[in-house]
C-alpha cells in the first residue's frame, strides 16, 4: 500500500540574471505543475558566496511537494489535484487521510481495509495511562498530547527506529497506529486533565463518533452525536488534514529531514502547531468573543477600535488566501446547521453573527478582504458543541495528522533529501579577544 504513483516532476524554464558586484550569474527557473515558478538557487552560495535573506520565508519555496496546492490570490485549494469544494462535499475525514498520505482516491476495498485497520488500533496499551498521572490538572492538552505522540513510538521498537529504511517498511502501519490512536490520546487527555474517567472506543462507530464517544460519554450514558455535529466535524478535520508548508508541517519536514522517525516528526509537529499564531487562533477567536462580552458590547464598538487599530479582530483574513479562504465558505454551512439544530442561545455565538454580517457587508472589510476565515468558524463549532478552548488546537491536530504523515513520507522516500540547515545573516559583535575574570575589574 505505501507504493506511491510518481508525481509530475517540475520542468526547468529559461534563467534569471543574478548580478553581484558587476558580475552576473545565471540561474535556473523552475516551475510545478501548476506554473508556479521559482528561481533554483540551490547553487547560489556556492557560485557566488552569497546567500538569500528571507525572514519568515514567505518567498522561500522548501521543497517540491505532490500533496497540496494553493493559489492564495484565487482562493484555491486542492488535496493532490482535488478541489477542495469536491472533497468536502463527497468524502468524509477518513477518505481524506487516504487520499493525502497515498496519492488517490481509496477504491471500495481499500476504504473499507483502511477503516477497519483504523478502529482495530483505536486501543492504547494500558500502560500509557500511567504516563498521564505526571501532569498537573492544569496542564496544557497540547504538551500533554505532543509528549504522549512521542510516548508512542516507545511502543513501536521497529516503526520508530531511526533507520529509515526499517520505519518506510512499517509506514503503513506507523500511520494507521498515529491517526487512529491519536483522537484516543487526545480524549484521555481531556477526560483525565477533567478528572473523569477515561471511555474506550467502540468499534461499531466511525472515525468521528468514536471520538466524540470518547470524549463526551459516562459510564452510565453513552454520548450519541447527531448527524449535523458528525457531518460538521467530519468537515472540520477533513478542511485541516493539509494545508501546503505552514509552521508545523515545514516543521515536520525538517525533523524528519535528520532522519527521526515518523512518531518523533509529528510530535515535533504538534509543539509547533501549539503557538497561538498558528494553530491557537480558532481558540483567540473565542477568546476575542468572550472579550467583546465581558465588555456588554455586541460587537459594533469592537469593529469601531478594530478599525482604528485599537483592537486586534481575530478569524478573518489569511496570510496566503488574498480572497476569501475557500474552506471557510465550505465550513460556514455546516456549522449554521449546527447551531440551528442544537438551538444555542449563547451570547458570544450572537456577536460572533454579528462579527460576520458586518465583514461581509461593510466596505471597509470588503475592500481589505478581511473575510472570516477557517478558524473563525471552526471556533464557533467547537464551542458550540462543547469543547472547552484549550482543546481547539488539539483538534486541530487530530485533522493534520494526514499531512504530517504524508510530508513525512515525502522526505523518506527521497534518497536525495538533505537535511534542513537554513543559514543567517549574523549580526552579532565582531571578532573580540577573552579576557581572564581577573583582568575583568
Amino acid at each position: 500500500m505505501s507504493a506511491e504513483i510518481p508525481a509530475p516532476a517540475s520542468t526547468t524554464a529559461g534563467n534569471a540574471t543574478l548580478t553581484i558586484e558587476g558580475k552576473s550569474y545565471e540561474l535556473p527557473i523552475i516551475v510545478g505543475t501548476e506554473n508556479e515558478k521559482a528561481i533554483d538557487i540551490r547553487k547560489l552560495r556556492d557560485t557566488t558566496g552569497v546567500i538569500t535573506f528571507d525572514d519568515g520565508y514567505a518567498n522561500t519555496g522548501s521543497c517540491q511537494s505532490a500533496i497540496t496546492f494553493i493559489d492564495g490570490e484565487e482562493g484555491i485549494l486542492r488535496y493532490r489535484g482535488y478541489p477542495i469544494e469536491e472533497v468536502a462535499q463527497s468524502a468524509d475525514f477518513v477518505e481524506t487521510a487516504y487520499l493525502i498520505i497515498y496519492g488517490e482516491l481509496p477504491t471500495r476495498a481499500q476504504r473499507s481495509d483502511f477503516s477497519k485497520r483504523l478502529m482495530d488500533r483505536s486501543y492504547v496499551h494500558m500502560n500509557m495511562l500511567h504516563h498521564f498521572e505526571p501532569f498537573p490538572s492544569n496542564a496544557s492538552p497540547m504538551a500533554v498530547l505532543s509528549a504522549m505522540m512521542n510516548t508512542l513510538g516507545c511502543y513501536y521498537p521497529k516503526m520508530a527506529s531511526n533507520n529509515r529504511q526499517q520505519d518506510m517498511e512499517f509506514f503503513d502501519e506507523s500511520a494507521t497506529i498515529l491517526i487512529s490512536k491519536v483522537r484516543t490520546l487526545a480524549a484521555m487527555a481531556y477526560r483525565i486533565l477533567h478528572g473523569r474517567p477515561f471511555i474506550s472506543p467502540k468499534p461499531d462507530l466511525p472515525y468521528c463518533e468514536n471520538f466524540l464517544h470518547m470524549m463526551f460519554s459516562e459510564p452510565y450514558k453513552d454520548y450519541v452525536a447527531s448527524p449535523e455535529v458528525s457531518r460538521a466535524l467530519n468537515l472540520m478535520l477533513l478542511l485541516h488534514a493539509d494545508h501546503e508548508q505552514n509552521c508545523s508541517t515545514s516543521t515536520v519536514r525538517m525533523v524528519a529531514s535528520g532522519g527521526a522517525n515518523l512518531f518523533a516528526s509529528v510530535s515535533a509537529g504538534i509543539s509547533a502547531l501549539w503557538g497561538p499564531l498558528h494553530g491557537g487562533a480558532n481558540a483567540a477567536v473565542i477568546d476575542m468573543l468572550e472579550s467583546i462580552r465581558r465588555e456588554g458590547d455586541d460587537g459594533r464598538r469592537f469593529l469601531e477600535d478594530a478599525k482604528q487599530g485599537k483592537k486586534l479582530l481575530m478569524g478573518f483574513g489569511h496570510r496566503v488566501y488574498k480572497n476569501y479562504d475557500p474552506r471557510a465558505k465550505i465550513f460556514k454551512e455546516a456549522t449554521t446547521k449546527v447551531l440551528e439544530q442544537l438551538k444555542i442561545n449563547d451570547p458570544v455565538l450572537n456577536i460572533a453573527k454579528h462579527l460576520e454580517e458586518a465583514a461581509l457587508s461593510e466596505p471597509y472589510f470588503i475592500d481589505r478582504k478581511l473575510y472570516p476565515n477557517v478558524d473563525f468558524y471552526s471556533g464557533i463549532l467547537l464551542r458550540a458543541i462543547g469543547l472547552p478552548t484549550d482543546m481547539f488546537t488539539v483538534m486541530f491536530a487530530i485533522g493534520r495528522m494526514p499531512g504530517w504523515i504524508a510530508n513525512w513520507k515525502e522526505i523518506a522516500q527521497n534518497k536525495k533529501t538533505k537535511i534542513h540547515r537554513p543559514r543567517q545573516i549574523y549580526t552579532g559583535p565582531t571578532l573580540r579577544h577573552y579576557v581572564p575574570i581577573d583582568q575583568r575589574g
